[in-house]
């Protein structure tokens, strides 16, 4: 018995189809834990860059000008890589890989399950859960 009618595989669907989705999907939440990475890249380099030039003007505040210009110079608001800040590295990431890899693992399941997403999770739950159990309930608002 399925989950419900969204997580249920459409007839005709076999179990490498199933399996193959699964690992698109999985592959699909790696890269959304490195889009977070990526983004903690972005708000910890700009944390820094901003702590940085707070330490310069101290620096300079305390006399030690010299000192203070060449870290303005060399360091505060520098690029992290050749040309880019964090938000045009997030920007790329986003326009590029990160939406193409959306876009066809989303044309995968239109194409082969009708959209249906976490078939193979679904059928795992299914088969894992202790029927009639409490906390083992196939939904929330299901009470078997």
């Amino acid at each position: 018995m399925a989950i419900d009618d969204e997580h249920t595989r459409p007839d005709g669907v076999d179990d490498l189809t199933v399996e193959a989705l699964g690992n698109i999907s999985e592959a699909l939440e790696a890269v959304e834990i490195a889009r977070g990475h990526l983004y903690a890249f972005h708000r910890l380099s700009g944390t820094a860059d901003l702590t940085l030039g707070k330490g310069v003007d101290q620096l300079r505040e305390a006399g030690h000008a010299e000192l203070a210009d060449r870290l303005q110079e060399e360091l505060v608001g520098r690029n992290v890589l050749q040309g880019r800040w964090t938000f045009q590295i997030m920007e790329e990431y986003d326009d590029g890989y990160y939406a193409d890899f959306k876009r066809l693992e989303r044309a995968a399941r239109d194409a082969l399950v009708e959209g249906r997403r976490h078939l193979y999770e679904a059928e795992m739950k299914e088969d894992r859960r202790t029927h009639g159990r409490a906390g083992h309930e196939r939904k929330p608002e299901s009470g078997s």
